[in-house]
């Protein structure tokens, strides 16, 4: 492979990061409309602009005001390219200062739902009302008195809402069109980068997945790449993409940490070590990891003890595979940005990445990561693409340390006999009642809460169990799923009657935050 072309790029619009907590949202809108969407840091430089060559560039929001003093800006080239721009909220009054204007507090702040009126007419607009409401989240306005911008749209307190330069396609929105509370934002996205940019539109799954086996190939050769493999949705498409552009190069690693749900270990020996047919390699390593964790009860302690033996094990098998030198990871985009991480980025960290069992440089892997430009739900159906069954595309995110953070207390083996038993009637209950797909994560939690029971003529003085489901679309809030009473009645029922150790149930209607979706 290594005399073949290299594989077309997608027709592309780049989003720059200001900060704004939406930033991914505004890719999501673009790659809504099948147009393909990079997220990049704000000061990625002009050169590498130019070798991406996009079709457009969107400037997201972000929490600072241009006029301060170390207010992240762009390379001021971006306007000069000649090709369209978007500037929405702080990326607009960013514009709005490159090109000449002013930028002041407004005289109010607006925050939420406003009416907004067009003024004049703007290919943003076509085909929308002439009244809409949108989302503002701003403090600062633009002062222009139409010498460089030509106003388009207005709400009461914000006479510069919408504005397009006169000679450039380049436009400014102060509100944001890719929160779901603007009407019509999905519609003025696909405006810009169909009506504006002129991008096609047809960039597709099955695209992308040609389009990263010919890169895989060219980059991997004739070498040999491992993937460490967690039975969840991120890591087996990274496999599933893997064995689909290398074949027999690919070697897969499954450590067993004896924290899996129940049946989870063998249906990765099946889909990967028969229906795959790759070199797996499954270590057991159950006994070493509840021996380490022994008598710890901290949680922070017991990640950590998790992270550590996991690396010291998947260290020792890497090192008999031969030839071994690439690390497939299933690094996902919303933790990722082009220029790498910045500790001084513009945006406030929210939740640190992680990747498959956080491995370290030091293993001595070039890394190979390619899923890095996929959301969740994109990854999902890459996975579907390449014939992965819909009980693992759809499986709930289960957390790196397994049943040890749902294990309140030590974490023991006959602990974890219970709680497993526990949490798959909590998943079978929900599947018979059409309730997982609904579900975004639901799961049982074994607490270190004894209580005095009756079962039959019989005192007990059991654990008690409690059950946690959420609907989210983030991960980042949560609100507790309303699971019907006579589907809990049924868990409880089952869970009480046949799991020897728990004789009470209880169910969680915490919300995140103030809660975190695990109990550790």
């Amino acid at each position: 492979m290594s005399g073949s072309a290299p594989p077309a790029s997608p027709e592309t619009i780049l989003v720059m990061d200001f900060g704004s907590q939406t930033a991914q949202l505004i890719c999501r809108r673009v790659r809504e409309n099948n147009v393909y969407c990079q997220l990049v840091r704000h000061s990625l430089s002009l050169e590498r602009i130019r070798e991406i060559n996009p079709k457009g560039i969107i400037l997201s929001g972000g929490p600072s005001s241009v006029y301060e003093a170390g207010a992240p800006h762009p390379d001021p080239g971006i306007w000069e390219l000649g090709i369209p721009v978007l500037g929405i909220c702080y990326g607009m009054q960013l514009t709005a200062q490159a090109l000449g204007s002013e930028v002041k507090p407004g005289n109010t702040r607006e925050f939420g739902r406003t009416p907004l009126r067009k003024v004049a007419s703007n290919p943003l607009f076509e085909g929308l009302p002439d009244e809409f409401v949108v989302w503002m989240s701003h403090g600062d306005q633009v002062r222009d008195s139409g010498e460089r911008f030509e106003i388009v749209a207005s709400t009461e307190d914000c006479p510069q809402a919408a504005v397009r330069h006169p000679s450039r396609p380049i436009f400014g929105l102060q509100f944001h069109p890719e929160v779901t509370h603007t009407q019509y934002g999905s519609e003025l996205i696909r405006n810009f980068v169909v009506g504006v940019c002129g991008c096609r539109g047809d960039w597709k799954m099955s695209s992308f997945i040609d389009q990263q086996v010919e890169l895989i190939r060219q980059r991997v050769g004739q070498k040999r790449v491992i993937c460490g493999l967690s039975g969840g949705v991120d890591s087996s498409v990274v496999a599933a993409l893997l064995y689909r552009a290398i074949g027999t190069q690919l070697s897969c690693i499954f450590v067993d940490n004896g924290m899996l749900r129940t049946g989870e270990a063998e249906a990765v020996k099946v889909r990967f070590g028969k229906h795959f047919q790759t070199d797996l390699h499954v270590v057991d390593a159950a006994d070493l990891f509840l021996g380490e964790l022994a008598g710890v009860v901290e949680p922070q302690d017991k990640r950590k003890i998790i992270g550590r033996v996991f690396i010291e094990v998947f260290r020792k098998e890497a090192e008999s595979i031969p030839d071994a030198h690439f690390l497939a990871q299933g690094t996902l985009y919303p933790d990722v940005i082009e220029s790498g991480a910045d500790p001084d980025g513009p945006a406030a960290t929210i939740k640190a990445h992680h990747n498959v069992g956080g491995l370290p440089k030091e293993l001595g892997f070039e890394l190979i990561e390619p899923l890095r430009d996929l959301f969740k739900d994109e990854v999902r159906a890459l996975g579907l693409a390449l014939g992965l069954p819909d009980d693992m595309i759809w499986r709930h995110p289960f957390p790196g340390p397994g049943l040890a953070v749902r294990c309140l207390g030590e974490v023991r083996a006959d602990r974890l006999t219970t709680l497993r038993a526990a949490d798959a009637i909590v998943l079978e209950e929900l599947r018979k009642a059409g309730l997982y797909r609904k579900i975004q994560q639901a799961f049982a939690v074994l607490l270190p809460v004894r209580s005095v029971g009756v079962m039959g003529d019989f005192r007990t003085y059991d654990d008690v169990c409690a059950i946690r489901a959420v609907q989210t679309e983030d991960f980042m809030t949560a609100d507790w799923y309303p699971i019907p009473f006579d589907v809990l009645q049924a868990m409880s029922t089952r869970i009480t009657n046949t799991v020897r150790g728990i004789n009470r149930v209880v169910y969680d209607i915490s919300s995140k935050p103030p809660s975190t979706i695990e109990w550790e």
